[in-house]
């Protein structure tokens, strides 16, 4: 029996999901940090790292059209050897959560052949449907990250600011049992401000500390305070954006006019889908 070797590094590919409406300089930078960090531990190999643009259909105030949003991540990301955008999220018609975006591409890295259908990956929250692809039925996710020709897969890390950790304890904006499985099957590599409380927000909670070591922290010292709230709040006051943003993302939303008073108005008042689907189903 051939014995595992103890130099071997476990081969990563960072997910970031979120709006990018748009994206920003400092989107670019979460995956430099996190790549940094997961290297300096010797213990990981970052192979690729994925944004992957929220749908339509998450209804957040201001969010502009998914079409323009990958476009300007996709110009983006165009010299990059490493980052990509993936658009598969942003084109369903429906809001998904996170962790089936997760799954998909958990599910797309094991099967030995990339156009097999990934549907079977979305419905595992609800038990008792049929799951073809799944050798056991109690365990979605490989622990040992094998896919089923015996190959070892790349574990895939939710890739997130702070922001995004804290927002766990919003009410019915994440399912208890949702971040569960992120933070137990994939984890998170988490980009923190020095002196921000993270730390102590996982403290606080039970479910954040149980699987604490799947959370890693990784300490932003060259502090970079750009936000896209603020890149569309200048573009509406007519300042420039210039070293903000990529200059081709720039010069494709002067050209087509993408933020406007009138834009940051749409889903004014709509109720965002997570709260949305998860007070209902909290209802039932």
């Amino acid at each position: 029996m051939a014995m595992e070797d103890p130099d071997r590094k476990t081969e990563v590919v960072l997910l970031a999901c979120g709006s990018f409406n748009p994206i920003t300089n400092m989107h670019l930078r979460l995956f430099e940090l996190a790549k940094d960090y997961l290297h300096e531990t010797g213990k990981y190999k970052v192979i690729k790292g994925i944004i992957s643009p929220v749908g339509d259909a998450y209804k957040k105030k201001g969010l502009i059209s998914a079409d323009h949003r990958v476009t300007m991540a996709k110009l983006a990301t165009n010299n990059s050897d490493w980052v990509e955008v993936d658009d598969w999220e942003s084109s369903q018609s429906e809001w998904l959560e996170t962790v089936k975006v997760l799954r998909h591409h958990h599910e797309k890295l094991s099967s030995p052949d990339p156009t097999v259908s990934l549907q079977n990956a979305l419905p595992l929250t609800k038990p008792g449907r049929k799951r073809k692809q799944e050798p056991n039925r109690h365990d979605p996710i490989k622990k040992k990250n094998q896919s089923p020709d015996g190959k070892n897969v790349p574990q895939v890390k939710l890739l997130c600011g702070s922001d995004v950790l804290e927002s766990f304890g919003i009410p019915n904006l994440w399912k208890l049992e949702d971040i569960t499985e992120i933070i137990q099957n994939y984890g998170l590599v988490c980009i923190s401000r020095a002196g921000n409380s993270t730390q102590k927000f996982i403290y606080e909670s039970d479910i954040l500390w149980k699987y604490k070591n799947n959370i890693h922290l990784v300490e932003e010292w060259i502090t970079n305070d750009i936000s896209s709230t603020k890149i569309r709040r200048a573009l509406r006051r007519g300042q420039s954006i210039r070293y903000l943003v990529p200059d081709v993302v720039r010069a494709y939303i002067e050209k087509n006019d993408l933020y406007s008073l009138e834009s940051e108005d749409r889903n004014a008042g709509v109720t965002l889908a997570p709260l949305q689907k998860n007070a209902s189903d909290s209802k039932n």
